[in-house]
């Protein structure tokens, strides 16, 4: 493997390991989904809001981080995803920035929409964003209709060149009509409220709220489950797509994802392991143990980076395009110059600086769960 290559998987592996580390942050978005399922009363609903706001932040800040990630080091996709699909990203982007700003404004003395207006813009991102988020990113799976001609930067004349083209006007949103984004969609939909339960009943110190929290968990559950396997099943039965390494010449290759299991074993293995983990946590936070939400995040983390890992290794076309083969992108065909990985590559080295900083904030924002007591005693409030 020539340097190059090298630099292009490690990239992807940074790339999956910011996408797996943000489905597991969109706990966020699912308290904010159950803000009055799990809270019948104003107080009850704060404490939910403050324990979800000491992290919201890094939610945020991981789905930026991701984009930019993207935008370097494959700045081909970059292009085609978020110029083309401009109306699924400009949603997710509208759902981020209600979020933002009702965790800014809920609870400020000068507040005229009052706390219920605020309220309807943490459920709208915690429902929308990761079913948005969750289809989008069924589309390395599932294909989006664009075309990739290079020559366009040869042939520009008096203004910048066109590389990339959506083949149809809906620009993104002809991705709600495969059944497949939204069985993965509603899987992180139903994900993301799995782990806020169980990540509310390790911070929130509350008999009632705890209470509810196990009845709501045991209705999500089975739904999840079965979403999940129904859309495991059909990535590991479906035809994907290949690129000759020698050539770049892309083709059909069936049962591609599930080959990729059998050749890259250690990818399997973590998968297999994510799967368990994430079980397991259900199971835990069915029982009642506050531990639950550690083992919910590593095996989400684990099962996302594995599944993205599929999608971009082994010569696999990560970003398939339905409206021509052979403009489908690849981590080979889509990616930097050999100079900009190798220059990131230096910078990526500061990662686990960043990594334990957030964790030594996690810590300490977390220190002492969320009571009663602390909401009625005042200070800083979201």
């Amino acid at each position: 493997m020539d340097t190059l290559t090298l630099l292009q998987h490690y990239w992807w592996f940074l790339i999956a390991l910011l996408g797996a580390l943000l489905v597991f942050l969109l706990f966020v978005q699912g308290g904010q989904a159950l803000l009055y399922r799990l809270g019948h009363t104003e107080e009850e609903r704060n404490m939910i809001v403050n324990a979800l706001g000491r992290k919201w932040e890094l939610t945020f800040t991981t789905l930026v981080t991701f984009g930019g990630a993207f935008f370097a080091s494959f700045p081909l996709f970059y292009s085609t995803s978020f110029g083309g699909a401009v109306y699924v990203w400009m949603a997710i982007l509208l759902c981020f920035v209600l979020q933002a700003v009702a965790y800014e404004y809920r609870r400020k003395p000068a507040n005229v929409f009052g706390e219920r207006t605020f309220d309807v813009f943490l459920m709208i991102n915690g429902l929308l964003g990761p079913l948005l988020l969750g289809m989008a990113v069924g589309t390395f799976f599932t294909g989006a209709p664009f075309t990739v001609d290079r020559l366009n930067l040869a042939n520009a004349e008096g203004g910048a060149a066109v590389i990339s083209q959506w083949a149809t006007p809906w620009h993104g949103l002809d991705a709600v009509a495969n059944p497949r984004n939204w069985a993965l969609g509603l899987s992180v939909a139903l994900l993301s409220m799995i782990l806020a339960c169980q990540f509310l009943a390790h911070d929130i110190d509350d008999e009632t709220i705890r209470l509810r929290i196990r009845g709501c968990l045991r209705r999500l559950a089975g739904g999840f489950v079965a979403l999940f396997v129904i859309w495991l099943l059909c990535l590991l039965m479906a035809d994907g797509w290949t690129a000759d390494p020698a050539t770049g010449i892309i083709s059909v290759e069936p049962h591609k994802y599930l080959h990729n299991l059998f050749e890259i074993p250690v990818v399997a293995v973590m998968l297999i392991i994510g799967i368990v983990a994430v079980l397991a946590s259900i199971g835990m936070g069915w029982v009642g143990k506050r531990r639950a939400i550690w083992f919910g995040g590593a095996g989400t983390v684990l099962t996302v980076l594995a599944l993205l890992l599929l999608a971009g290794w082994n010569n696999t076309v990560y970003y398939p395009s339905t409206a021509d083969m052979q403009s489908s992108l690849t981590i080979s065909n889509s990616s930097s110059s050999l100079f900009t990985l190798k220059t990131m590559f230096w910078v990526s080295l500061f990662i686990p600086v960043v990594v334990a900083y957030i964790g030594y904030a996690w810590q300490a924002l977390s220190r002492r769960p969320i009571t009663r007591e602390e909401i009625r005693g005042g200070g800083h409030q979201y």
